[in-house]
């Protein structure tokens, strides 16, 4: 036995490890435990430089100091450290040296198969963004002749990854398109700030009209496309006149085996106990940390956002990420155009039923009503008590008064009259857009699968209106209603409708003067949604999942199933519409909204955002993934009361406070929402009863502009020159009115966890 140590020195040892916590430490940040570290205060430094700079120096936390402690590197023991006397590891650790954190080598390798099993999935989500082209920068679109894309070490779909080095890192030289050109050319900005930030130049100051003459139509492309056995379109080089290799190697091609394989590792992991309880610890705590922030700076968020000029809530630009078209307008504006269709166009022949052709008057004689009679009650298309759970019932919502050949008149595109009635609502609703100025929209607009000629009759309906607004863009949202096709007998397998989808994509890709209104069309629609009532169960009958030429049953193949088929055509599209210059799409469905677990994990690796996501309040350690890769959640709390979720059990406030990545969106305008500013109105009603302050609405209209698919020169204008950068660096308050602090804040505290996901791996995110 060695000599006994000093009993003077052990009590000494004992105590300072004791009362360590409860001074200004002189230990180095890079040395605390997890447990201890410093608390979320920020502030501007006060160092004497001019401007508002932010100290990265370490010190204890004080209000005034921008620093957040880091997350350390694994402790290693240094050999020798325990003393001969002492045979245990807890007895040593009452007097180690305070610099020496035992407990937290206890701690890292307890937690170690967690942490690689967190970084597996997330670099199982980087592999399926990049397959598909859904990071910023592969998009022609975001080239505008500033912005020329990012190294894919430092690309996400939002942007730069916010603990990469984008300073030290070489940036492309010059972009390998040309400048992009968005027709009609979007207004001019009413005032410019002085700074020394230029404007992008892409485009000339100036407003235009649609002219489908004016369109820039590409001729044919050498190369050919055919559908494969296992139901994906591939991409291949002709050479004289013969199919040859794969004209994109390796790029796009995995097999659904491997999608399911993926799949079921991270359903894996999200089911793990220990896994659980970390992830809802980790979110604790990060939702915690927020409301301390909240507290210590939101007077200096206050002072901020008071020395912005001009700019106010009203005046910073929000997008409403998920929207239907067809119930895009409230139901008093709905009214208000019946009305007066009955009143000045009464003779319009406008339905052809039984074997003849009816006039407006006829249809509203056969039900019984005069323009007198019609009132909101009478219309019936609000979501009231009566559809909570009953998704049914909320479909036949759909239809006004209860008809679905009012509902084929007033809110159909592909009907007898071409639709005409609908087109000219849109136009009503664009308008009410533009004179808001700062509000925007994406409509998701429906393609069945049922028959190709979908696509060119949609566009033809699109460009034959000019239903073209610098405030909207379009998504093509694909609802999953197989088995109502097999049943109709419109389809015989699952294939159909993959080849309904995306065959005239493919076409128009290689030739857009074969469909040139879908090509017009096409420039400006973002991405694909995938829509139907989630909470139908799915029951798996095949324990291997047939082909789509093969799957012929009467039943609907799973939500899983669906996303694959989608996800793999929409990613072979985007590389070859990328070779030739064209804009790409991204993948942003429903998940979430009710139903299984697997839905929103099929979207976690395969979707740029997602819609609705409420159910990752009862999934943990998915909720953690998708805060760790700052996925898009367009939640709808307004939608959710009336058929799923009511408003104060809504986890939008939580899911903000840990820091996802959360914008507000409307749905329904015409079920849920009352006056003719339904997105305003969705704010109004989140700030009253989650008690949101204003820098927090900003942060949702930023995240809301941020998710949505509108071209880079745009978003620059509305965000800041350089908005994709995380953090302070991508802010500009003057158009955000976003506190810098803020953004600060949210980037060092995604780098704290990423830096502890990824510490045991030597490695970077």
């Amino acid at each position: 036995m060695t000599a006994t140590l000093n009993l003077t020195d052990m009590v000494a040892q004992i105590e300072e490890k004791r009362y360590a916590h409860r001074r200004g430490s002189d230990v180095s940040n890079g040395t605390k435990p997890i447990a201890i570290m410093g608390s979320p205060l920020l502030g501007k430094s006060q160092s004497g430089g001019g401007g508002d700079t932010y100290s990265d120096g370490g010190g204890s936390s004080h209000v005034g100091s921008f620093k957040l402690s880091v997350i350390p590197e694994p402790l290693q023991l240094p050999e020798g450290a325990l003393d001969a006397k002492f045979e245990k590891p807890e007895d040593h650790a009452m007097v180690n040296d305070a610099k020496v954190q035992a407990p937290t080598v206890k701690l890292a390798s307890e937690f170690a198969p967690i942490l690689e099993s967190f970084r597996k999935c997330l670099e199982l989500r980087d592999k399926y963004m990049l397959l598909s082209g859904q990071r910023l920068g592969f998009n022609p679109k975001d080239h505008d002749g500033v912005f020329a894309g990012l190294d894919s070490q430092l690309s996400d779909v939002s942007g730069v990854r916010p603990n990469a080095d984008y300073a030290s890192m070489t940036q492309p030289a010059e972009s390998p398109f040309s400048p992009w050109r968005i027709y009609p050319k979007p207004p001019p900005p009413h005032w410019h700030l002085k700074s020394d930030d230029a404007p992008s130049q892409s485009s000339t100051p100036g407003d235009e009209e649609f002219e489908f003459d004016q369109c820039e139509i590409p001729g044919a492309h050498e190369w050919e496309f055919e559908i494969d056995e296992k139901g994906v379109y591939q991409v291949y080089e002709n050479v004289e006149g013969e199919i040859e290799q794969p004209a994109i190697p390796g790029e796009t091609h995995f097999s659904i085996r491997e999608y399911f394989m993926d799949l079921d590792y991270v359903l894996g992991v999200i089911a793990d106990g220990p896994t659980k309880s970390f992830a809802f610890r980790r979110l604790n705590y990060l939702s915690s940390k927020f409301t301390m922030y909240c507290l210590l700076n939101e007077f200096q968020e206050l002072a901020d956002m008071k020395s912005v000029p001009h700019r106010d809530f009203y005046n910073v630009r929000k997008v409403d990420t998920h929207v239907h078209h067809s119930s895009s307008m409230n139901q008093k504006h709905l009214l208000r155009f019946i009305k007066s269709k009955m009143k000045r166009s009464p003779n319009d022949v406008v339905i052809h039923r039984d074997g003849k052709e009816l006039t407006l008057e006829e249809v509203f004689q056969s039900l019984h009503l005069t323009a007198y009679d019609l009132s909101i009650d009478t219309l019936d298309m609000h979501a009231h008590q009566d559809s909570f759970h009953r998704f049914d019932k909320f479909n036949l919502k759909y239809n006004p008064i209860g008809e679905s050949r009012l509902r084929e008149i007033f809110l159909k595109t592909d009907n007898y009259i071409q639709g005409r009635y609908l087109a000219e609502l849109t136009k009503e609703v664009m308008m009410d857009l533009e004179q808001s100025k700062y509000q925007n929209c994406e409509w998701r607009i429906s393609i069945y699968g049922r028959s190709p000629a979908e696509w060119d009759k949609l566009a033809k309906w699109i460009v034959n209106n000019k239903l073209y607004s610098h405030n909207v863009r379009w998504l093509v949202q694909i609802p999953r209603l197989y088995d109502v096709y097999k049943q109709s007998g419109s389809i015989n397998a699952f294939e159909d409708i993959v080849k309904n989808i995306f065959k005239p994509l493919f076409e128009v890709t290689k030739d857009p003067t074969s469909h040139p209104e879908l090509h017009a069309f096409l420039q400006r629609v973002v991405g694909f949604d995938s829509v139907d009532d989630e909470s139908r169960a799915e029951r798996r009958f095949h324990k291997k999942f047939p082909y789509p030429r093969l799957w012929d049953a009467k039943e609907s193949p799973p939500y899983s199933y669906w996303v694959y088929y989608l996800f793999s055509n929409i990613a072979s599209l985007n590389n070859w519409r990328r070779a030739r210059g064209f804009n790409t799409f991204v993948f942003r469905p429903h998940a979430g909204e009710a139903g299984d677990t697997d839905h929103l994990t099929s979207a976690f690796l395969t979707a740029h955002s997602i819609s609705h996501g409420i159910l990752l309040r009862k999934v943990p350690a998915l909720q953690y993934l998708f805060y760790l890769k700052q996925i898009g959640l367009a939640m709808s709390p307004l939608s959710n009361n009336a058929l799923f979720l009511t408003y104060e059990r809504n986890p939008l406030p939580d899911f903000f406070k840990v820091g996802l990545n959360v914008s507000l969106s409307t749905d329904d305008p015409l079920q849920f929402h009352f006056t003719k500013e339904p997105l305003l109105e969705e704010y109004s009603v989140a700030m009253h009863i989650y008690k949101m302050p204003q820098s927090s609405l900003a942060e949702l209209a930023r995240n809301s502009v941020i998710q949505s698919g509108f071209e880079m020169e745009v978003k620059r204008h509305w965000l800041g020159q350089k908005w994709y950068l995380p953090g302070a660096a991508g802010n500009d308050i003057n158009k955000t009115n976003v506190p810098d602090i803020r953004l600060e804040y949210r980037r060092q505290t995604l780098v704290e966890e990423l830096n502890m996901i990824w510490a045991s791996s030597g490695g970077a995110a």
